[in-house]
Parts: structure tokens; sequence; C-alpha cells
């Protein structure tokens, strides 16, 4: 007998990842095409079907059994509806999946980004044998997946697990969302690094102004994480202090959801043990008594793949 397998699709603001992956999440084929998301919905609603023909006319079309994708944005409970997924200009409401259905006959599962890194994890990554975890991604935003016995917690309207926009400051700093003092606006990649490269510029001595040659453009959280394990204490300061931050939001999600475990990922993530261990003892700290001698920090395994699987196991699943 054939084994089964789905197409998955990683759909990104500037390239969208397509794999063939297997139940035990063995990718057999991988593609990559452009987003062009500039160019409108129709286009890259055009550049997915591309990237689906392309994998259907080398693998064999009777073990398929459907087609999962993963895109930023709130997708609707039915799974049929994406609402203003950012980065992708022209997007407001798009009845995806029966635009992608009309043009190809296989089942369609939609889901957000952010919850579909949480689904492989539990499937193939990290958090096996979790029942109900907290994922938080840390890269240019902060995402956020909650698994609760096993599924993907939606909430009323399928916005739930925007953790990047839990409240860590009421006076803090502007958010792109528009709030004020979100977690996104202190830890997220793009405003960490510009708060670290103004601190330096303040006359700050740290080890990242020669590992950037002067170029403060440069500064990510790899550079940091490489300043901080050379001993420089600046940024040691600046991981514990993004830990903290982000240990002080997942306290919050804990104590409403009654949760213990949280998986990290995302591209800030790659900044090590400094931080992990910071937002382990940030979390600890503030969760109730009940909840504080179970809180577990877990890495996320699957890195750059996370997407390819998650978006396999919505078929999987179904």
């Amino acid at each position: 007998m054939t084994e089964q397998t789905a197409i998955a699709v990683d759909l990104g603001g500037t390239r969208i990842k397509f794999g063939v992956v297997t139940a035990k999440g063995e990718i057999s084929h991988e593609y990559i095409l452009p987003t062009e998301a500039e160019q409108g919905p129709t286009h890259v609603i055009g550049q997915i079907l591309a990237g689906i023909r392309h994998i259907l006319k080398s693998n064999d079309r009777a073990a398929i059994k459907g087609v999962g994708l993963g895109m930023p944005g709130i997708v609707s409970l039915d799974g049929k509806t994406v609402s203003y997924p950012p980065n992708l200009p022209g997007w407001e409401v798009v009845r995806l999946n029966e635009q992608l259905a009309s043009q190809c006959d296989l089942s369609i599962e939609i889901e957000n980004d952010a919850n579909v890194a949480a689904l492989g994890e539990a499937r193939f990554g990290a958090a096996i044998g979790e029942k109900s975890f907290l994922m938080i991604t840390l890269g240019t935003g902060v995402g956020g997946g909650i698994i609760l016995d096993g599924k993907i917690y939606r909430g009323l309207f399928g916005g739930a697990g925007e953790i990047g926009h839990v409240t860590v400051d009421y006076q803090g700093a502007k958010c792109n969302c528009g709030g004020t003092g979100c977690l996104e606006a202190y830890v997220g990649q793009k405003y960490l690094s510009k708060r670290t490269a103004e601190k330096i510029r303040r006359g700050a001595q740290s080890k990242i102004h020669d590992l950037v040659a002067g170029d403060y453009t440069k500064i990510e959280p790899l550079i940091i994480s490489q300043a901080a394990s050379a001993g420089d204490q600046f940024a040691i300061d600046v991981l514990r202090e993004t830990g903290t931050i982000i240990g002080a939001a997942m306290a919050t999600v804990l104590n409403l959801l009654d949760l213990r475990t949280i998986v990290v990922g995302g591209g800030v993530a790659a900044a090590g043990k400094i931080l992990m261990d910071a937002i382990e003892q940030s979390a600890r700290s503030r969760v109730i008594s009940s909840i504080r001698p179970g809180v577990r920090i877990i890495p996320a395994m699957l890195g750059n793949r996370a997407g390819i699987l998650g978006a396999a196991s919505l078929i999987f699943q179904s």
C-alpha cells in the first residue's frame, strides 16, 4: 500500500516553500517560489497554485491526502477566509480556500503560521507528548500558538494566540499594531536590534560594535549572543532584559490558561541559553504558586522546517 503524503505550503512575505511530507514527518520533495507579494493576492494565489502543480507533476497524486497551508493573518474558524495578513499588500479579507479549491482537486486546510509552527512542534518536534502548551515565535514580530488537549485553540473568531500584543507596559513604546507597550514593541527583532544600537550610540561599550564593524544595521540576536558568549557584559544585560520582558508576558498567559510549558522558537531564540534562562526565571517568578513548580521553557526543534511540517500536520490530523 502506497504511503500517504501531504503537500505542505509555508507562505511568507518573500517566498513560498512547498514540500511533500509523510505522516512520519519525512520531507521527500521541496520546492520554493518567490511570493512576489507586491503584485497582490491574485498573483500570490497563482504562485501557490503553480507550486502545487509543480509538486503534482513529479509525485503520485493518488498518495496525496491533501494540501496544508500556513500563512500570516487571522484564519476564520471554518478555515475558508484569511483576514489582513501582514506583509502581504492588498490583502484584506480573502476567501482563499475557495479560490484554491476551485483550481485544485484536493482537500485544502489553511491555518495561521504561528499555529502551524506550534502544531508542527507538537507532532514532530520539541513538544511531542505535550498535550497542552504555549508556543511563542520570536522573529521580526512575535507570534504565538496555543495547543490545548492536542488541538489548536483558535478563540471565538480564529484570532487567539496574538501573544506579541500582550501589554508589558501600559505607558510604553508604540507598537506597529497601533497599541502601546506590546511585547512585540520590545522583543521583536527589529525593535530589539534598534534599541541595542541606540544604547551603543549613546556610549555603551560592547564587543557588538566590533562584530558588526560599526555598521549597527547588522545587529541581530545572533550577534548579541556571540558578544554575550565572549563575556560582553552589555550584551549579557541586553539578553537578560529581553528574557525578563518575555517571561513577564508569558507568566500572564500561563496564569490565564493554567499552562506549564512554553516552546520558544524563531530567530530571536537563536540568542541561546542566557535568553532562555532569563525567560524561565522571569516567568517562574511571576506565575501563581500552584503553577510555579511545573514551568518549563523548551527550545523549538524544527527551525525552518516548522512551517512545512506544521502545514502537513493540518492534513494528517483532519
